[in-house]
């Protein structure tokens, strides 16, 4: 997976913008190799396809796919629900659709971060309407007590306080998705 993670080691353009770290870059680079050893075995007798939801589970998608030692296909979608804002608006809006045949497919929802659910339900019944064999979620990091929408989440790296939080491809303003560590956000949106 990339360069090994040795420390958390904050860019110095972005320290004045970070508190505490939330989740190590060892962790996560532990975590996901976990995460791929079990998708490995789960799916191993129907590779999936994965759908990354864009932009701030790339890093996520990146190297999970690289820790699933099978002939996984990726598809990306990009919706939208927060625009700049640190709170979803709970309005989705599809900014990119896939470009496969969901049809009979094992398909497993790459996701960042699930905090009030809106945006993955809405997700689900979307991709969902068109008749995949299965349709699972592997989440990065799950916000505790943010749901607002009951989840069933197969896959769940990290779950973490609802702080507001980036890096490892989450991001405020399209800044600090290239962190190593997820960090909450103190700084002005």
């Amino acid at each position: 997976m990339g360069s090994h993670p040795s420390n958390d080691f904050t860019a110095l353009w972005a320290q004045h913008d970070l508190g505490e770290v939330v989740v190590s870059a060892k962790e996560v680079h532990d975590r996901v190799l976990e995460l791929g050893r079990q998708i490995t075995v789960d799916y191993a007798k129907n590779p999936p396809l994965l759908v990354c939801v864009l932009k701030g589970a790339i890093n996520f998608m990146s190297d999970l796919m690289r820790a699933i030692e099978l002939p996984v296909e990726v598809d990306f979608m990009a919706v939208s629900s927060y625009g700049a804002a640190t709170k979803t608006s709970g309005v989705v809006r599809i900014v990119k659709d896939l470009d496969v045949d969901l049809l009979g497919r094992e398909v497993l929802i790459v996701e960042d971060v699930v905090d009030s659910g809106l945006t993955l339900n809405y997700l689900r019944q979307y991709l969902g309407a068109r008749s995949p064999q299965s349709l699972e979620v592997c989440a990065l990091l799950l916000k505790e007590g943010e749901q607002r929408v009951e989840q069933s989440l197969k896959y769940v790296g990290f779950t973490i306080p609802s702080d507001f939080v980036v890096g490892y491809g989450l991001d405020v303003n399209e800044r600090y998705r290239n962190l190593d560590a997820i960090y909450t956000f103190t700084g002005e949106v």
